[in-house]
């Protein structure tokens, strides 16, 4: 038989290929971010460019910490800050580089911004308006969409950003809400932030009750101004979205954000008598938990993060609108476009390879989860009651009760994983491990910010005051200061003096000048410690207290977040614990100078200094502060460091004089204690 007849004998016995069943149509996907920006407003514009390239849905800007609180990159309070954590955006020039090419009609763009936020949303109008001559501002402004956070309340309670009092703070809120209302109607004005609740160590039943007290107190605040009529609250509340953390506990997490579901529309509806479904909806996006992921074994981080993802698009009833990742390598410092882009394929891949977006809710009916959901609500309603009771979120701020709750929640959980009850691989189980090619350079694998940066930013201030008019800087800043003097929308002398050239250190400090400042409650004093930790604690405490008897007197230890870094948990836990270990602690809260940590460590003569700094200055702070301790004759006093500090910045600290340097990897606060007696002893020879 040839060779052609045996092709017709199989061709004729293959079976008929079965029809290919035809898919669901897919929901349409969530918006992809990826947090950014660094160094400068052109390197974060090309970030922002390759990262839309990629297939990013949407920007997430992160700005410097000067600009987060107010200050030009010329302030002292600025030094080692600019680019650090974000971009520096000090003045109009700059929001025009930072999204030159980006058009802002057609992006949906989220600023991580809450003290100043009125000032960058201003900004950031004006830059579009710029874009679009041809159109009338007016019409720019209603063709934006985007989010500002602006969530005051957690940065009292958590990252620190904060700049006025609670009173004026809650003001500048509800005059924006009232004008993108009525103006930006596509714009979020607010978005209320469980996630940072979470990060200083909020349960779940915290994290919801908290973040919506702050949205009873934000509502309640638009409606006591009266700017917006009865006929367009119902928009204000349709416009309030929500910022959320997502843990690797999942079911606990995806069951918390169908609580949120449910309390949402509750509150809403009977509150607020809202009647449409629509604008009753829990609309939220999410970052998943940078406070989960460890320097150590951090590869593991990879399977953490995809995890925390899955707790918040899973459920399609209670699924997130945003989702941005964190990076791998987020604990070990600045991630690389690379690290960014391997998360938001983590997002794309899900999104458009799997079948999640193909059915309805999956969890409808689960026995478990209605079990788990019912649980949280009624935990979070009752502490929303005693909240409002204490008269409701801002008082609950000033008084330190939702602080405080957050530190003992905090230490407890740091106590879980110390005991070994609260497993997390890689750190206290699991430890052995192979060497990992992804950080074989641990110095290349994370991006350095430019150090340039601060000096490129002080340059571009100087230059731009140079060409602006000086005198339509002085009367916008004069009628900015009157503005905030009566009742009117400061938003409109806002945009004027972004108009005018006005810098963003101008704005503030003239809004400082009317409404002063504020430092929140550390909630330390009152914190539930580990008082009761078991015999390591117990040695630990023996040893502060022999030592102490050998230098005439208790152990004093000074806790110091130099600079303008607010993330102070670390700080808090080391302080509570220290307490714990029989120490005397000298700790007076975040945003402190070398100069004013150098003057308390001599005048409360302690015995070691402690610095925490997350923010990456630690070379230019502390520094300054062993330098402060010499010129005052103090120079015997041991200084220690914790922070995200890479190892090669951990060995040159050491050579200038700092005695212990600790990062993510030492976990175990008590170990640390140890370590602080250790240094105290030989710094004063008695070893």
């Amino acid at each position: 038989m040839s060779d052609s007849s045996n092709g017709a004998v199989d061709a004729a016995a293959a079976p008929t290929p079965a029809a290919v069943p035809e898919r669901p149509a897919k929901d349409r996907p969530w918006v992809m971010r990826t947090y950014a920006g660094h160094s400068t407003a052109e390197a974060s514009n090309a970030l922002y460019r390759s990262n839309l390239e990629k297939g990013q849905t949407g920007l997430s800007v992160a700005f410097d910490l000067p600009t987060q609180t107010g200050y030009d990159p010329t302030s002292p309070l600025a030094r080692g800050e600019v680019g650090k954590v974000g971009v520096p955006v000090p003045h109009l020039g700059e929001m025009r580089k930072l999204f030159d090419g980006i058009p802002l009609t057609s992006m949906n763009t989220s600023m991580t911004i809450n003290a100043t936020a009125m000032w960058l949303l201003a900004m950031y109008q004006v830059a579009a308006e710029e874009q679009n001559p041809e159109l009338d501002p007016a019409e720019v402004a209603q063709q934006l969409a985007g989010t500002t956070q602006n969530d005051i309340i957690k940065e009292y309670l958590s990252r620190g950003t904060y700049v006025f009092p609670p009173e004026h703070s809650l003001r500048l809120i509800s005059d924006m809400i009232a004008y993108t209302v009525h103006q930006i109607p596509k714009w979020n004005p607010i978005n209320i932030c469980s996630y940072h609740l979470q990060e200083a160590g909020a349960t779940p039943t915290q994290e919801l009750a908290y973040s919506l007290c702050t949205a009873i107190a934000v509502l309640d605040a638009v409606k006591a101004a009266g700017q917006v009529s009865e006929e367009d609250f119902e928009k204000v509340v349709g416009r309030i979205s929500f910022f959320v953390n997502a843990g690797v506990r999942f079911v606990e997490e995806m069951s918390k954000m169908r609580a949120f579901v449910r309390l949402w529309d509750e509150i809403t509806a009977d509150r607020y008598g809202v009647t449409d479904p629509k604008m009753r909806r829990f609309r939220y996006g999410v970052q998943v938990n940078s406070l989960g992921l460890t320097e150590s074994q951090p590869e593991n981080n990879v399977q953490r993060i995809v995890l925390e993802m899955l707790a918040v698009t899973l459920s399609k009833d209670a699924r997130a609108r945003a989702v941005q990742l964190p990076a791998w390598n987020e604990a070990l410092g600045l991630p690389r476009p690379w690290d960014q882009q391997w998360s938001l394929r983590l997002q794309q891949v899900l999104a458009y390879e799997s079948d999640l977006l193909e059915y309805a809710d999956i969890f409808d009916g689960s026995h478990v989860i209605e079990a788990k959901v019912t649980e949280l609500v009624e935990g979070a309603k009752a502490e929303i009651d005693r909240v409002q009771a204490m008269g409701g979120a801002i008082a609950a701020v000033e008084s330190g009760y939702m602080k405080q709750a957050l530190v003992s929640s905090h230490a407890a959980r740091r106590a879980r994983i110390e005991a070994g009850d609260e497993i997390i691989v890689g750190v206290n189980k699991f430890t052995t491990t192979e060497s990992s090619p992804l950080t074989a350079d641990l110095d290349g694998a994370i991006q350095t910010a430019d150090p340039e940066a601060e000096r490129s930013a002080i340059a571009s201030v100087e230059a731009w005051k140079a060409q602006r008019d000086e005198a339509a800087v002085t009367a916008a800043l004069e009628k900015l200061a009157a503005d905030a003097k009566d009742d009117t929308n400061l938003m409109h002398a806002t945009l004027a003096a972004a108009r005018a050239g006005v810098t963003t250190g101008e704005w503030a400090a003239t809004l400082r000048e009317v409404f002063g400042e504020f430092r929140a409650p550390t909630g330390v004093s009152g914190a539930v410690g580990v008082a009761e930790a078991g015999a390591e604690l117990t040695a630990v405490r023996e040893k502060v207290a022999a030592t102490g008897e050998e230098l005439g007197g208790r152990l004093r230890l000074l806790v110091g977040k130099p600079g303008l870094d607010g993330h102070s948990n670390g700080a808090e836990q080391v302080a509570v614990r220290a307490r714990d270990a029989g120490f005397e602690v000298i700790y007076q809260g975040i945003r402190l100078t070398p100069e004013q940590i150098v003057a308390a460590a001599v005048a409360e003569d302690v015995h070691c200094v402690g610095l925490s700094i997350l923010s990456g200055s630690h070379m230019e702070l502390v520094p300054d502060v062993l330098e402060g301790l010499k010129a005052a004759g103090a120079g015997d006093i041991p200084v220690i460091v914790g922070g995200i500090i890479p190892d090669s910045d951990g060995k040159r600290l050491q050579e200038l004089g700092v005695a212990a340097v600790y990062t993510p990897k030492d976990f175990g606060l008590t170990e640390i204690m140890g370590g602080i007696v250790d240094v105290i002893r030989a710094a004063n020879g008695l070893d």
